[in-house]
């Protein structure tokens, strides 16, 4: 495919110029008058001798792969490529034969070149896409059909890539703020571990040879370690096979439902949890409705890309009754799961026709607020865990040095 500028005039005489997408140019004239737009000139936009030669350069290159899987960085770092490329006046295919190698995912760079040999047979961009559905959501291929649709592809792409780059930078910081508790937390774990198995069990030894009388505290915390010690292995097993059990029911669908419905239901985790599935319906709206896709099929993608079946039975009841030609706020405000802010500020979207900008504005406040949290709850967490562990500690300690005060007490005496 290749790029074509163009001039047209409306029927009130109003000039107009751009750039369309296709395989010739009988298909852009063709793409023009059907929509009742007066072709005036239509040229296929030529790449410089130097733009050439940098391009054959990059595509001799081959990049070594770090990974074999695709992660979402790699995903992000296409769509940041091929919206910068398509921005410059590039063609698809060509950006997509110099992006392909340059991928860091062997898995991904395979599938790069199955769609560029796609699109180079024909295919457009959203059905070459759509065939490794597995790998590019529906949120990919619905904005590259509406630009390509609308001549936009690049704009939409751009758009995409932003809302890519922002979920994984939001990822990012909030695993950045949980990682420090969660290494305190298996420290501190593991440090009682090792005191229980290890620690204890020499004094046990020591107090034993020196048939030393132990007060009932120490005797306590003796019985513990040996029991301790007897069911450690055991209840690594039962452990492991509770894990996997649970790892595969929470992958059937029963399994994930009960989860869902038990983490929103959960005493302060339930509202958190509420607050980022608004936080990712927003965000995915904001970018749908901006890039022009009908609210319709938006509401359907976000249903199909929720990952959450309450908000997805939610999703599901609000798009049937703007099927049925109700406004997006009043089933938004029936379905229980959206704070009234948000509902006012739908609706306002609707009344003012910014709808995009209002959701964008959502998602914002949300992804503040979860931030927020997630931080005060780690900056609490952390004191309070370290507090706690070292009262164990020291409570062990304790009890483990009493026979040697009852011993240096009696040999004053």
């Amino acid at each position: 495919m290749a790029k074509f500028d163009y001039v047209v005039r409306e029927a009130s005489g109003k000039r107009i110029t751009g750039t369309e997408e296709a395989n010739s140019a009988e298909e852009v004239i063709n793409r023009l008058q059907g929509r009742n737009l007066i072709v005036v000139e239509v040229n296929q936009k030529k790449e410089s001798e130097a733009l050439k030669s940098i391009f054959t350069q990059v595509k001799k290159k081959r990049f070594k792969f770090a990974h074999w899987r695709i992660k979402s960085a790699d995903l992000v770092g296409f769509a940041r490529q091929l919206a910068t490329m398509l921005s410059a006046g590039v063609s698809v295919l060509k950006s997509l034969e110099v992006i392909a190698p340059q991928t860091s995912s062997k898995r991904l760079f395979g599938i790069l070149q199955q769609i560029v040999k796609d699109v180079r047979n024909g295919y457009s961009l959203h059905k070459a896409f759509a065939k490794h559905s597995a790998i590019f959501s529906d949120l990919w291929i619905n904005l590259m059909e509406t630009g390509e649709a609308s001549g936009n592809l690049p704009v939409v792409l751009d758009r995409l890539a932003y809302y890519l780059e922002a979920r994984e930078d939001f990822k990012r910081r909030l695993v950045s703020a949980m990682i420090y508790p969660a290494i305190i937390f298996i420290a501190a774990i593991l440090a009682l571990l090792f005191f229980i198995l290890k620690i204890i069990p020499m004094f046990n030894k020591l107090y034993d040879s020196l048939n030393a009388e132990m007060p009932a505290l120490t005797k306590f915390i003796m019985n513990i370690s040996v029991v301790a010690q007897k069911i450690f292995l055991p209840s690594l097993i039962i452990t492991f096979f509770v894990a996997v059990f649970l790892r595969q029911y929470l992958k059937s669908d029963i399994g994930k439902r009960n989860f869902d419905y038990l983490r929103f239901n959960l005493p302060i985790l339930g509202e958190i949890s509420k607050d980022l599935a608004v936080e990712h319906f927003t965000s995915e709206m904001a970018t749908l409705v901006e890039s022009g896709v009908p609210i319709l099929y938006s509401l359907e993608i976000a249903e199909r890309s929720s990952g959450n079946y309450v908000m997805q039975d939610a999703i599901r009841k609000i798009k049937e009754n703007v099927r049925d030609g109700k406004l997006l706020a009043d089933p938004l405000e029936k379905s229980g799961l959206f704070p009234p802010m948000v509902v006012q500020m739908v609706s306002i979207g609707e009344e003012i026709g910014e709808l995009s900008k209002m959701f964008k504005r959502l998602a914002n406040y949300y992804e503040q607020q979860v931030e927020t949290f997630i931080t005060r709850f780690a900056s609490i967490f952390e004191p309070f865990l370290l507090i706690f562990v070292g009262l164990i500690i020291g409570f062990l300690v304790i009890s483990m040095f009493l026979p040697i005060f009852s011993i240096a007490t009696s040999s004053t005496m």
